[in-house]
């Protein structure tokens, strides 16, 4: 989700679910401890819960990047073992690290150590042919001894030559009984499914039998299936919002921002998949994508590219399941 999940996306999700826990795009470590921190790390108050996703691999720096989470209010912080990338593979982290399960406990087991908000670890079930269960409940087994008990798993392999980031999230078979057989054998851990999960549906599904479900690209292509997710998931049946309650609540966020400075482009890019599958939606994508480049465009302008009702009433949970 890089270059997606930053803080006016986070802001934008947070009015379509209030529970639901939201993570950043993954940081390095380097540019935490060195970069513009306060850019990077920034969010709104409105946005918790959420995590910060840290990629590294030294455990100095991890803890660092720990405690400098907890000090900005996050609420969890992640380290990533499941990006393929090769920017992100010449750095020595992300999957490549699930070849050095030493490496990510030490990390794991400092970042513990200098904070009180949770640690975890999102990952993949393997790497290249590095891909028996046996060596990722060894991975598991051997960071979880070091103190992290939440573990996310992408039910893909990745392959760290051959195949592209983007192949990597299609070409590799999902997994999902490799994810279940995890928490059978580590049933006090907290293991949460990530990879192909296109619906709130599919997520109830699995949480019969696992602890979470981590949404990346559905959720952002399609917003809007989150807005069922607080009274299906977290028993919050208070009425979910409208398409057109969304864009006038991001409305006031938007001229703040604009005010600081922000970029109009930056704030709506996000906005363009709020009525997938609606009448209206190819004129709403084409309005958002114009609005981005005019000079005289404004906050209130959003509400004129809204497409006209029935389109804006919030869908029935028997709509949510069939999606």
């Amino acid at each position: 989700m890089m270059e997606r999940t930053d803080r006016f996306c986070r802001y934008f999700l947070r009015l379509i679910t209030r529970h639901t826990l939201l993570y950043t795009e993954m940081i390095t470590s380097a540019a935490v401890l060195h970069g513009d921190r306060e850019r990077l790390l920034a969010f709104d108050p409105a946005e918790h819960p959420i995590a910060l996703q840290v990629g590294g691999s030294e455990p100095g720096d991890m803890a660092t990047c720990a405690r400098i989470a907890e000090e900005h209010g996050f609420d969890e912080v992640n380290m990533n073992v499941g990006c393929p990338s090769e920017r992100v593979r010449a750095g020595s982290f992300g999957a490549c690290l699930m070849a050095e399960p030493q490496r990510v406990a030490e990390c794991v087991a400092a970042m513990q150590s200098v904070v009180n908000i949770p640690v975890t670890v999102k990952t993949r079930i393997g790497i290249d042919d590095q891909d028996s269960y046996q060596a990722l409940a060894a991975f598991v087994s051997q960071v979880a001894e070091h103190g992290c008990d939440s573990f996310i798993v992408h039910a893909r392999k990745a392959w760290l030559t051959g195949l592209s980031p983007k192949q990597n999230r299609d070409v590799p078979p999902l997994r999902y009984d490799i994810v279940r057989q995890l928490k059978q054998d580590f049933p006090n851990l907290t293991i949460v499914l990530n990879g192909g999960v296109t619906s709130l549906a599919q997520a109830r599904q699995h949480l019969s039998r696992l602890d979470g479900v981590m949404i990346g690209r559905e959720a952002y292509h399609n917003p809007y299936m989150l807005a069922d997710a607080d009274g299906w998931i977290f028993g919050d049946h208070r009425a979910a919002p409208s398409r057109r309650d969304i864009v006038e609540a991001y409305l006031p966020y938007v001229a703040r921002e604009l005010e600081r400075g922000a970029r109009l482009a930056r704030l709506t890019r996000h906005l363009t998949g709020l009525y997938l599958g609606q009448a209206g939606a190819r004129a709403w994508r084409r309005a958002v994508s114009e609005l981005a480049t005019s000079e005289r465009a404004s906050a209130h302008s959003l509400l004129d590219a809204v497409p006209e009702r029935p389109a804006n009433r919030p869908r029935a949970a028997s709509d949510a399941a069939a999606a």
